[in-house]
């Protein structure tokens, strides 16, 4: 079977086990993991081989994008200190917890072979970028703090490329190329430092374009040359290609969207990431079931379970270890989230590539390869299928369908109701003939009837939709007063000084208010 054809087959397989795990209420990517393996086990075709090359030109790029381009820069930058401290010091902090559980598991069993410190950190920084995809749709359907899926997917954003750059430096020290542990630190900042600058620019440029533009297609365009420009780019300039790409988004989605884009374009741009975002996960997804072989996995099964444990419990100290600094900051964690954190790291596409770009010279590399190939397999299937109750069960997400319903009645109601009060105005201004307007009347008055009534007879917990009305509502309010003490900075009605010092209470009000905690608000 050609490659168009068999790439035209894993979208309809897609799109159906997409429709099968929503009827089941499972994340539709873990779902097309276990796809992937049984179609690939059956041999019924040939998947194209998932390679460094494919992931890094082809989903990448694409992937980075749709999520920086989706994330609210002010709320990111008012979280950053969480976030960086997650992704940067945070992955470091794994890989070493994640090296030293392995070597000290070597030393005790049989079961896992002696691979020294060298090779216990390079599967450290392989097995280090975590992959939120299905743990991110998961919190938006369940409806979880804002702020929880921020701290997840932004801490992925950035921590793919700290991965990446890592990974890059500790294999460069196994070859040789890397003399010294400060020029590993150039290294890192030159990487780092250099795809910002070319993400920002990049960014601002198609940004700057966007706003002299006023047509949806071209629009888009733009935006798909920024994203896998900045990444081309980067990489061309020896920087890291994946905070480059993040930088871009950022820029398009905060900046360029929203200086540059009408609301019609904006949607249209907003559907079509929308819509790359499922494509790309979907065939990526499938992709990693294709390059799984279960029967060599199987054979390694004891090595498998103890590098599992070791990476998961890397990932709580860490996550636990930063939540308590953090807990003398604003910027705290509370503490059911830290399970979900750890829980929710989930492994992925990258981890794998970045295995196979090992080279085959590399002492002990099949091993190696398996073992991250299993890992991932693992935390997919397991942290994947669990989330949900688990997240429940500490009451970070509620049951979510009875307040789903309340909601969607709601704004019928709501919509009814402003429509009915145009139909009131129009009828007032005399332009349309009274017979018609009464008409559509009717209409409408029924709609919000039975949305009344569908309100009426929702049967959720009244305390917690007061609770969550209350935080909803003290957090428009504390935006709100943030954007009046913008405009009074900007009428120099107040100083600079003053202004960062009354920003900074806001913004720590904001952080409370994002981790649910209402009667912070009132002290």
């Amino acid at each position: 079977m050609r490659t168009e054809s068999v790439v035209l087959l894993m979208f309809l397989i897609a799109s159906g086990v997409a429709i099968a795990a929503r009827r089941l209420n499972i994340p539709y990517t873990v779902a097309l993991v276990p796809v992937g393996l049984l179609l690939g086990a059956l041999h019924l075709f040939n998947a194209p081989a998932l390679t460094r090359e494919m992931l890094f030109l082809i989903f990448l790029p694409g992937l980075v994008f749709e999520a920086a381009f989706h994330i609210h820069f002010e709320n990111l930058w008012r979280d950053r200190l969480a976030v960086l401290a997650l992704a940067i010091p945070g992955v470091l902090l794994a890989i070493a917890l994640t090296a030293a559980l392995l070597v000290f598991a070597g030393a005790l069993t049989s079961y896992l072979p002696h691979v020294g410190w060298a090779l216990a950190l390079l599967f450290g920084a392989a097995i280090a970028a975590t992959d939120p995809i299905s743990v991110v749709a998961l919190f938006r359907e369940l409806g979880a703090p804002a702020r929880l899926t921020l701290l997840v997917e932004g801490e992925s954003l950035l921590n793919d490329g700290t991965s990446i750059v890592f990974f890059s430096l500790i294999l460069a020290v196994l070859m040789g190329q890397v003399p010294s542990g400060g020029a590993l630190v150039v290294d890192f900042a030159r990487e780092v430092g250099g795809g910002v600058v070319v993400g920002l620019a990049i960014g601002l440029a198609a940004s700057q374009v966007v706003r002299y533009v006023d047509a949806a297609m071209v629009e888009v365009m733009l935006m798909t040359v920024a994203a896998y420009g900045s990444f081309l780019a980067a990489d061309q300039l020896g920087v890291s290609g994946v905070i480059s790409t993040v930088a871009a988004g950022l820029v398009c989605g905060n900046y360029g969207a929203r200086r540059g884009m009408s609301p019609t374009t904006y949607i249209a741009v907003r559907t079509f990431w929308d819509y790359l975002g499922f494509a790309l996960n979907s065939l990526i997804f499938l992709f990693m079931g294709f390059a799984i072989h279960l029967r060599t996995l199987l054979e390694i099964w004891p090595i498998i379970v103890v590098a599992y444990l070791a990476v998961t419990l890397a990932r709580g100290l860490v996550i636990f270890g930063i939540s308590g600094v953090l807990a003398m900051t604003r910027a705290r964690i509370p503490r059911a989230w830290t399970l979900v954190l750890t829980w929710g790291g989930l492994r992925g596409a990258l981890s794998m590539v970045l295995v196979l770009s090992l080279p085959d010279t590399l002492p002990l590399r099949n091993l190696i390869v398996n073992m991250v190939f299993g890992v991932v397999l693992v935390s997919i299937l397991v942290q994947g299928l669990t989330m949900t109750p688990l997240a429940r069960w500490l009451g970070v997400v509620s049951g979510g369908g009875a307040l789903r319903d309340y909601e969607l009645a709601r704004a019928r109601r709501h919509l009814a109701d402003a429509v009915l009060a145009e139909i009131s105005g129009l009828q007032h201004g005399r332009l349309v003939e009274p017979e018609a307007l009464d008409a559509v009347k009717a209409e409408y008055e029924q709609r919000a009837s039975e949305a009344e009534a569908q309100m009426t007879q929702a049967e959720l917990d009244r305390e917690h939709l007061l609770r969550q009305e209350t935080v909803g509502v003290r957090r428009r309010l504390l935006l709100f007063e943030r954007q009046r003490l913008r405009e009074a900075r900007d009428r120099d009605l107040v100083g600079e000084e003053v202004y960062n010092q009354l920003l900074a209470d806001v913004d720590a009000r904001l952080l409370a208010c994002d981790n649910g905690h209402v009667s912070e608000q009132a002290s």
